[in-house]
This record gives C-alpha cells, structure tokens and sequence, in this order.
C-alpha cells in the first residue's frame, strides 16, 4: 500500500532522477512512495488540466520543471513571500483549503553552491536564462552576496521584469539586463546557465568556450546528462564547476521536507542515488 502519492509535471522528463530519489527517501523512512512522471502531452491533457485534477487524482504533492513553474506560481498560495516575489513554483501541496506552493530551486542552489564553495561570495554573475529557475537563482545569487547580476534572455522584456523584480529587494546589488551572453560573460566571476540548452532533447551550450576566460566558477541548471557541453567547456577553461546534481539533489531534499516532513541522512541518499538504477 502506497504511503505518500507525488509527481512531477513536466516535458521531456523520462530521465529524470527525481522518482528515484523521492523512492529512496521514503525507504529510509520505511515509506511506501509513489512519484509518478506527469508529461501533459503524453497524458493527452494540458499542464492546466493535469494540475487542476492532481489533488482529486490522489497526489499529496508534486514537483514542476520546465517549462510550468511560473504557470504554477499563477495557480496557487504563496506563504513565502521571497517565493512571490521570485514568481515560479516547483513544489506544490495540494492541501484541503487549495494547493500551497514553495520554491526549492532557490534553496537548492543556495546549499548546492555553498557545498561546493563554501562561504565565497559569487562576484559578478552571468545568468543566461530568465525563466522558471532562472528566477530562483537570481534571488539566490542576491542571497549570497554576489556583487553585481547580468541577466540574459533572448526575450528582453523577460530579463527587463527580472531585473526590476531583484532591484526591488532591499539588498540588490547592481542588476544588469544584456542581451548577448559572450558581452555579459566578460570580466564575470561566475556563469550560469537557467535555460534547457544542453539538456537531452535540447542540444548545445549557451555560451562558446572562448567567452568563459578569465571566470571562476560555472554552474548548469541542466543535470541530464550531468556532464553537460557548457560544464565540460568550463572545466577545461579551469573553471570551478557546481553541476546542475547538486541543485537536482538538494532541490529534491528540501521538496521532500515539505512533502513528508521527514528526517533524511543526506550522504546515505546520496550514495544510494550514485548506486541505484530506477528499480527501487
């Protein structure tokens, strides 16, 4: 019998770990977990109809990825209000007054980059992409004290409201809306990628190696494949890389916490993650 019912809505999500690892958490706590993937279009339904009848189908809670979380963030209340002001969901309960939703990707990638780099501020940052999760790590980079944002977008109005958003924070550092990513790259400290490019389905990079010289680190919002172009560029340009499993992994912990409320042994998981297929 099936303790705790979730899901995670989604395109191009068949190798997604995040079934997977919700199992194994639910494992540890001697838990029987369902987390089934919810692709609209293979369900023959749109996102706002798999959404709408989630709670009536049984499910405690889901997680949403791209290209949904800021039409999520449209669909339910909002007790945070840093994850309003970010816009996108990715987590969502489906409580008995409505569903509730929170934002993991921001307190993901806050634990992912400080695993990795400790407590060195990010500098100046290059962020291409200013979608769902390009959101939460912008508010995440103003978090952890980077001195001055570039945000890209192929759609300027996007990067513009962005911008306005995180320059509205009482902390905003300097927040800069560049169209072309090798210009924003330039003289930055770190570089990130928030867009699908690099991911299965969605081949490339977002920024040609020449354009990464002289920056210290490089994170890919991209984990499938972990190993993405952009990162392999990176490294071989002597960059310090945050790969996009870690904010997978800590993204998933912290959506666990608010799904089950239960304790997890991070390393455990992490290991078991590193040395399970899908059949657990």
């Amino acid at each position: 019998m099936t303790d705790l019912k979730l899901g995670l809505i989604g395109d191009n999500i068949a190798r997604s770990r995040s079934p997977l690892l919700h199992r194994l958490a639910g494992l540890q706590n001697g838990m029987e977990v369902a987390y089934d993937r919810l692709i609209p279009r293979d369900m023959g339904e749109d996102f706002d109809t798999v959404f709408a009848l989630a709670g009536s189908r049984g499910y405690r809670g889901i997680n949403v990825t791209y290209p949904y979380k800021e039409r999520a963030a449209a669909k339910v209340a909002i007790d945070d209000p840093l994850v309003r002001a970010i816009g996108a969901v990715n987590t969502v309960l489906f409580e008995p007054d409505g569903p509730r939703g929170q934002n993991t990707d921001y307190t993901g990638f806050i634990a992912a980059y400080r695993n990795v780099r400790g407590d060195t501020p990010p500098g100046i940052a290059c962020l291409i992409g200013t979608g769902g999760v390009g959101r939460a790590l912008a508010f995440a980079l103003v978090a952890l004290g980077a001195e001055e944002i570039r945000l890209v977008d192929r759609d300027t109005a996007k990067a513009e409201a962005l911008a306005a958003d995180l320059r509205a924070l009482p902390n905003a550092p300097r927040i800069v809306a560049e169209p072309d990513a090798a210009r924003a790259a330039a003289g930055a400290t770190g570089l990130l990628n928030g867009t699908p490019v690099g991911m299965v389905g969605h081949g490339g990079t977002p920024l040609s190696a020449p354009a990464m010289a002289g920056a210290a680190w490089a994170f890919d919002a991209v984990y499938t494949p972990v190993d993405t172009q952009f990162l392999q560029d990176a490294e071989a340009a002597g960059l310090k890389v945050i790969s996009g499993y870690e904010l997978f992994f800590f993204q998933g912990v912290h959506a666990w916490d608010h799904f089950a409320g239960k304790p997890l042994d991070q390393a455990c998981l992490r290991s078991e993650l590193l040395n399970h297929g899908e059949d657990v």
